[in-house]
């Protein structure tokens, strides 16, 4: 249920709700607005009756939530969130694109990617540290080497990252190098992990399940937002289907269900939605004028040769077209892309690695000023 505050309630009567709620065996979960204070209480409802809290100081009405899910519902905050990653903002007017390897596999390629992707617009990095894999044969990472290399074009390229952690004992781990915690769709509804994560404060990036509802998707976000944390990011990157001509069925229909019913941002992974890089770029556009509030693209800088996920990656050449089409569907929908510019400060070796990962046509127009420390 909402207990909806009356304007101008001050901070001691919303504690004092908050404790009373407490006390009967609720969570509470204030939200402060600019003209009113909700507080989400989650618990048994039947062992509460109105009047306990209706006739306390500051207190508005009470109103139940019919909802399945309570905290990620509109019914309780009906204000976009705004979820910051590393400073950047993800919802609102602006879409933010997220890119780089499914896997780090070294520091030139790291590297060479991270200055390709930002110079093209992304404003955020993704790569892989801990990777998941059918095969125990296959590829599953650098685990911590990758982490400090992620670290490492942080510092140079000023780009912030979202990586995956796939085990409840590497959270304190991948939360102390990342700026957002990815958990990806075999573990949607990992609940241990999804409480674990949501307790470092983290911004976390839930990925849906490969045969997941959009009901069973919002409430597995409900336990990262249980814990106290709200900065949660919901991504569609496909389900499985019957169809066979590409790896997923990438679900934009879920993206305007997602707005219509929650409060928390959504994005696109077209890349493992579709499983093919020729089909990213149009479902990345569509995607956009879908309402999407951004995109997580994987790229590599010699997809032939990844570790991982090759046939699904673009080259940095691709990339670029990718932003340019992608800019022009957010402006014909009302929004734009948030900038991204190289950082103030970049090393010798810096300028070599954004000509390496760029295309042609790109190389003649990048200027990238050094300043002295």
């Amino acid at each position: 249920m909402i207990v909806v505050m009356k304007p101008g309630a001050t901070r001691e009567q919303i504690a004092m709700v908050c404790q009373r709620l407490e006390e009967l065996g609720f969570k509470a979960h204030p939200i402060f607005g600019q003209e009113k204070t909700v507080i989400g209480a989650i618990g048994n409802k039947r062992a509460l009756s109105s009047e306990a809290l209706v006739n306390l100081p500051g207190v508005e009405r009470i109103v139940p939530i019919l909802k399945p899910y309570k905290l990620v519902s509109k019914e309780l905050k009906d204000t976009p969130t705004i979820v910051r990653i590393g400073g950047i903002p993800v919802g609102g007017r602006s879409i933010v694109v997220m890119a780089g390897p499914c896997a780090v596999e070294d520091e030139e390629q790291l590297f060479k990617t991270a200055y390709a992707v930002k110079e093209a617009g992304a404003q955020i990095l993704r790569g892989g540290a801990f990777k998941p894999r059918t095969s125990p044969y296959s590829f599953q990472g650098l685990e911590e080497e990758g982490l400090r290399m992620l670290a490492r074009v942080r510092e140079e390229t000023g780009l912030p990252f979202v990586t995956e952690v796939l085990d409840t004992r590497d959270v304190p781990l991948v939360a102390e190098y990342a700026d957002a915690l990815q958990i990806g769709a075999r573990n949607m509804q990992n609940f241990r992990l999804l409480k674990e994560a949501g307790a470092t404060g983290k911004p976390v990036l839930l990925k849906r399940g490969l045969a997941a509802t959009v009901e069973e998707w919002l409430l597995a976000a409900e336990y990262i937002l249980d814990t106290g944390n709200q900065q949660v990011i919901l991504c569609e990157r496909g389900i499985r289907t019957f169809e066979t001509s590409t790896r997923f069925t990438l679900d934009l229909a879920a993206v305007a269900v997602v707005k219509e019913n929650s409060h928390l941002p959504v994005i696109v992974d077209p890349s493992h939605g579709t499983g093919n890089w020729r089909y990213v770029l149009p479902l990345a556009r569509a995607a956009i004028a879908a309402g999407a509030d951004g995109l997580l693209v994987e790229v590599h800088p010699d997809p032939a040769h990844a570790l991982c996920d090759g046939p699904q990656s673009l080259h940095p050449e691709t990339f670029v077209r990718l932003m340019d089409e992608v800019t022009a569907v957010a402006w014909a929908v009302g929004r734009g892309l948030a900038s991204s510019s190289l950082s103030p400060v970049v090393s010798a070796a810096g300028c070599k690695r954004v000509g390496a990962g760029l295309s042609t046509h790109k190389k003649e127009t990048v200027k990238v000023s050094l300043r002295a420390n």
